[in-house]
């Protein structure tokens, strides 16, 4: 198979698994997105979605939390993980937001990054699945999967995201970033492959990988 002709596999399996695409995260609005996105740095999007509700009775627009302390934020998201980094960056964020944007989100990369605790994958989250404009974020289940199917090196996430955007068509780019962070949770996780359920694996995968299941 030529590389072309794998991209157009892992897009035809993925289209035909994922029809429609569940958004992993909950939320009503940019804003509600854009804490949530924050809050599920090295969290899972289940314990995530168990937490926001908390924090979003208080306050789910900045002119509400900022109205909380950082402390009260931290309380809430502490089940997140990394709270004290988290709260201090959803009260600055807010507050920015409210000063410049008039508590609005941008709906640019640049401003967007500009925030406090928002990295380049929070933003790409955010102007893909809010604002609709094409973007490639990598999370971890991405950047394994390119490499376990021979479409990166595996370096680095930003060598990952240049390869998936020159690879895959923009137009399909929101989409597929969803569909392949479902497959790898489904079908292809980090550990313990099976072959028989991961068919993209199974049938472009690294030869490493498929030589290692073998043994």
């Amino acid at each position: 198979m030529t590389k072309q002709e794998r991209v157009t596999f892992v897009i035809n399996t993925l289209k035909e698994l994922y029809p429609t695409i569940p958004i992993p995260l909950d939320h009503k609005d940019p804003y509600t997105l854009l804490i949530a996105v924050l809050l599920s740095a090295q969290c899972t999007d289940v314990r995530v979605n168990q937490i926001t509700p908390l924090l979003f009775a208080k306050a789910d627009n900045p002119y509400d939390m900022v109205k909380m302390s950082v402390e009260e934020i931290k309380e809430i998201i502490r089940p997140c993980g990394l709270s004290p980094m988290k709260s201090k960056g959803i009260y600055g964020l807010s507050q920015i937001l409210i000063e410049k944007h008039n508590g609005e989100v941008p709906q640019n990369f640049e401003d967007l990054e500009a925030l406090p605790a928002v990295g380049h994958k929070t933003a790409s989250v955010v102007m893909s699945q809010a604002f609709g404009v094409p973007a490639f974020p990598v999370d971890t289940h991405i950047h394994r999967l390119m490499y376990r199917w021979n479409l990166s090196n595996g370096k680095s996430v930003v060598q990952t995201e240049k390869d998936a955007k020159r690879l895959f068509p923009e137009e399909l780019w929101n989409d597929l970033h969803l569909q392949i962070i479902w497959y790898g949770r489904e079908y292809s996780p980090a550990r313990g492959l099976d072959l028989e359920k991961d068919i993209i694996t199974k049938t472009i995968g690294r030869k490493t990988n498929l030589d290692g299941y073998k043994k």
